[in-house]
This record gives structure tokens, C-alpha cells and sequence, in this order.
């Protein structure tokens, strides 16, 4: 996919508004680099990515929040967002482990479909300004960014995922 990936995967307008990408971020799974619209099977995602955080500077924080929007069903995704993940107070140069995670990793499992996993990375006011969601089901990463003043995005990623016996390719 190009680099409007994002737009093309419909994960700009379902999951985040547009914005403009100022921070690098790469997300590893099994030491492989992870590419927008990329095909991975549960076997491939079973534990939490490596995800590098660019920037320079060790004072500033930022917040990552893993999501799937298309949950349980990418037909009728009632639990649309499903929070996969959360890692907060990650010193930008740095990756997630100098991070806190507030919400652990649960591997993605899709049982009907092709289901974005969606990556957004926020730059957050200051350390430990960002607090914890309740609950998995229904998080909203808008809400959730306005919630903590976290603003647009400063990067964003995502992959395809389903089921191992699956076949066929997400259609816009």
C-alpha cells in the first residue's frame, strides 16, 4: 500500500482523524518490521510487537494505544474499539519496555473476517498524565485522546489479521 495506507485503510476516519505524522515509529513482530496493511495470522502475533519510539528527546512522553476496530465482526462490529493494548510514559528516542503499560497485550484472535489492528501514537503533556480505561470493549481512541489531552496522532500504523485457516484480502 502507499503512504496514504492509513486513508486507503479506512483506519483515518474510523479509528483517528487525519493528521500529520511527526514522530517515526516502528512496530516489530518476531523481529519482522511491520508494514501499514501488512497480512499477519494470530501465530505471527501471539506476543506483544517490539515498537520503537523516534524523537529526541528522553523528556518527552508519549502514549501508545493498540485497537481493533472492526471487533467481534468487521460486519457488525459491536465492540468497535476493542482495546488490544496501552503503554504510556514511553520516553520518545526509547521503545515500549521504558514505557508503563496500563492496559497488558491480548494477542489478536479474530474468529470472522479480515480485522485492522490499529497502532496510535500520542504525544502526551508531561509524565504519568494519562490514565487507564475501564474496560476493553467499546474504547474509543478519539474519546480516549480527548479525554487525557493527548490531541491528533503524531503516528499511526496498522495490519490485517485472521484467522489461521482464513484466505482472501479486505475490500473497500
Amino acid at each position: 500500500m502507499s503512504g496514504d495506507a492509513l486513508t486507503l485503510g479506512k483506519v483515518v476516519g474510523d479509528v483517528v482523524d487525519q493528521f500529520p505524522r511527526t514522530v517515526p515509529l516502528k512496530i516489530f513482530y518476531n523481529n519482522r518490521l511491520l508494514f501499514n496493511g501488512a497480512g499477519l495470522k494470530p501465530s505471527a502475533v501471539v506476543n506483544r510487537p517490539s515498537v520503537d519510539v523516534g524523537g529526541d528527546d528522553l523528556r518527552t512522553f508519549y502514549t501508545l494505544v493498540m485497537v481493533d476496530p472492526d471487533a467481534p465482526n468487521p460486519s457488525n462490529p459491536t465492540l468497535r474499539e476493542y482495546l488490544h493494548w496501552m503503554v504510556t510514559d514511553i520516553p520518545g528516542s526509547t521503545d515500549t519496555n521504558f514505557g508503563r503499560e496500563l492496559t497488558t497485550y491480548e494477542s489478536p484472535g479474530p474468529a470472522f473476517g479480515i480485522h485492522r489492528m490499529v497502532f496510535a501514537l500520542f504525544h502526551q503533556l508531561g509524565r504519568e498524565t494519562v490514565f487507564a480505561t475501564p474496560t476493553r470493549n467499546n474504547f474509543n481512541t478519539r474519546d480516549f485522546a480527548q479525554e487525557n489531552h493527548l490531541g491528533l496522532p503524531v503516528a499511526a500504523a496498522y495490519f490485517n489479521c485472521q484467522r489461521e485457516g482464513g484466505c482472501g484480502g479486505r475490500r473497500f
